[in-house]
């Protein structure tokens, strides 16, 4: 500590003690797996996020049909963007709600 600059002190030990929380509340992994199930979590909303422009697409399309008024064109058809995508989409994650309240950071 002693060999950072003083303006950088104050979030070392932030760091530390939100490093010293998490290894108490996952001996093995840590900060890296809380990290690690952000990730998740950042990459299950961004799939979903796609899913949605892709299904905000479709909708768009569908107010503009095209002349043919084949089986693609009425509004019971489950071959929409979204519906693709959610039936292969298999990640989830999971969250600690018995945790929900406490933080890291509390010392």
């Amino acid at each position: 500590m002693q060999e950072l600059p003083e303006h950088q002190r104050s979030d070392a030990v932030s760091s530390m003690v939100y490093e010293a929380n998490a290894r108490v509340r996952d001996p093995v992994y840590g900060c890296v797996g809380a990290i690690s199930s952000l990730q998740q979590q950042v990459d299950v909303l961004q799939t979903q996020l796609a899913i949605a422009q892709a299904e905000v697409v479709h909708m768009r399309m569908r107010q503009y049909p095209s002349s043919s008024n084949g089986p693609n064109n009425s509004p019971d058809n489950n071959d929409s963007p979204s519906a693709k995508l959610m039936s292969s989409q298999t990640k989830s994650f999971y969250i600690d709600q018995a945790n929900l309240g406490e933080s890291l950071w509390s010392c």
